[in-house]
């Protein structure tokens, strides 16, 4: 992840289910408790950075338990990863959240899920070959691939956008060799 990735940013602003392990004094603005303590059981909707970031702090005592317990975030839970497996055409990754396989990504950088990454990746690779079919027909998406494009996450997006410009940046390219050899 590069620091100034506006990508990395968002997925990272993209929000995770936590739960507070111990009391945590001084933290109660985040559970609307200005000043307060968030106490142990709380569970909150936390940024993923800053849940990644409670979640491997164990406070002043080294050895000790995790302030917070993360969950899978909405877009990964069960019932998605369901769909997916039945039809990874039907469903509106960009509703789940706008950059899913990158948040995908991160969440498996935290926990490991051999199943998620088989879902993830055959989904991609069952989309991709969608995307490339609407990016190349000249009279534009037909009217089920309407939706179908505006389900797209950024990745599957920049996916569409290099595949509908390849072929004229091809041509261009041999029409400017021909020009050079004459």
């Amino acid at each position: 992840m590069s620091y100034y990735d506006v990508d990395a940013i968002l997925t990272d602003a993209q929000k995770v289910p936590c739960t507070f392990e111990i009391d945590v004094p001084g933290l109660g603005y985040l559970d609307g408790n200005p000043g307060g303590t968030v106490k142990a059981g709380t569970k909150l909707d936390l940024p993923l950075w800053l849940g990644v970031m409670l979640a491997v702090s164990s406070g002043n005592n080294s050895g000790s338990q995790p302030l917070v317990t993360l969950d899978f975030p909405a877009p990964l839970q069960q019932r998605v990863i369901n769909a997916l497996k039945a039809d990874p055409n039907s469903v509106d990754l960009r509703a789940q959240a706008p950059h899913f396989y990158a948040l995908g990504a991160r969440i498996l950088d935290l926990f490991e899920d051999d199943e998620m990454v088989d879902v993830l990746t055959d989904t991609f690779r069952t989309r991709a070959a969608k995307i490339a079919d609407h990016a190349h027909n000249a009279r534009g998406p037909l009217t089920d691939g309407v939706d179908f494009l505006r389900g797209l996450d950024e990745s599957e997006r920049v996916v569409f956008k290099s595949a509908h410009e390849g072929p004229k940046s091809v041509k261009n390219w041999s029409q400017d060799v021909k020009k050079t050899n004459t």
